[in-house]
């Protein structure tokens, strides 16, 4: 399918626009987690515990957490998930035993008797919807495993596109995945949003979308580098992304689509993965224009000039 035949856009004389804008949301995510001590992780990666009650009918929150804090429970955060009834509660870097009290009760016991206290009979029906504890050191290595897991995965890239094409272009994908994940990490931060296992998951997701729109921009461009001998490198690189425009587009809005239907219907459970993967179709399908066919001109730039300066040095001692 292909719309939009007649494109003669000149996207790399806006590389100067996109790489200020780059850096702009770049740093103000970077500002953002150097403020806040780093990204906001979940207790998949810090330890601790999580307890999601069903409160019916809904109670508020700030009286929720003074019952808890009566109760002997200290919990680290108390919000509502989903709906005004559905309650969160947090407990850091803890185990299945702290999670209870001195007194041998559990979170929705406390709850349930803090809330009812005072009625003859219950005013509010308390239902536990689901506990999961994770202890320090299972977190601990959960956080450098999806480290690690996100460095093979960059180191592994670099590798493939050398192999595929040359050591420059594998360059120019990875700087422009890490520009995808960095935007996406400071949004988070910004937003104040949780990084999970599943929000990893999403990264990765979109390194391998961005990876995929990027690929099928230089295959292009190698194409055409041996088709159009006569025409400039800059000529080229616009060549190429105006003739995959039409296949970016239409993979892009295909891809947004269904994150912005799991986004919409798909539940409070999903919202923040759905959000980081519309969030990184976005970036991605700009990176993949204005991020990495800029850098591969640039670097032709600078090795053209180098080899310049090489030549007069060399006259020059002659």
């Amino acid at each position: 399918m292909q719309f939009m035949t007649d494109k003669h856009i000149n996207f790399i004389a806006a590389r100067k626009y996109a790489i200020v804008f780059s850096l702009v949301m770049i740093l103000a995510g970077l500002i953002s987690l150097t403020v806040k001590h780093g990204p906001r992780l979940s207790i998949d990666f810090r330890g601790g515990s999580i307890v999601e009650l069903k409160v019916t009918p809904p109670a508020e929150v700030s009286q929720i957490r003074q019952i808890l804090q009566d109760g002997g429970v200290k919990a680290n955060q108390v919000t509502t998930f989903g709906g005004p009834d559905e309650i969160l509660i947090y407990v850091d870097k803890t185990d299945a035993a702290d999670v209870v009290t001195a007194d041998h009760k559990t979170v929705r016991q406390v709850v349930d008797e803090g809330l009812n206290q005072g009625h003859d009979s219950p005013k509010y029906q308390v239902e536990l919807r689901r506990e999961e504890t994770v202890g320090p050191k299972i977190g601990e290595e959960l956080r450098k495993g999806a480290t690690n897991a996100i460095f093979v995965s960059l180191v592994a890239i670099i590798f493939y596109i050398t192999l595929r094409f040359v050591f420059n272009f594998g360059l120019a994908a990875v700087l422009t995945l890490v520009h995808d994940v960095l935007i996406t990490l400071g949004l988070f931060s910004l937003l104040n949003k949780e990084i999970s296992l599943s929000i990893v998951a999403a990264f990765l997701t979109i390194i391998g979308y961005s990876l995929n729109d990027t690929i099928v921009v230089f295959d292009r461009i190698r194409e055409n580098m041996r088709l159009r001998r006569k025409e400039s490198y800059d000529e080229i690189i616009n060549r190429s992304i105006n003739e995959t425009l039409s296949r970016t587009i239409i993979t892009s809005l295909t891809t947004l689509f269904v994150a912005g239907i799991l986004y919409v219907i798909g539940g409070a459970v999903i919202h923040d993965f759905a959000f980081a993967l519309t969030v990184g179709v976005i970036v991605g399908t700009y990176s993949s224009i204005y991020v990495a066919s800029p850098l591969l001109v640039l670097w032709y730039k600078w090795r053209s000039t180098d080899r310049k300066r090489g030549k007069g040095t060399r006259k020059a001692t002659a």
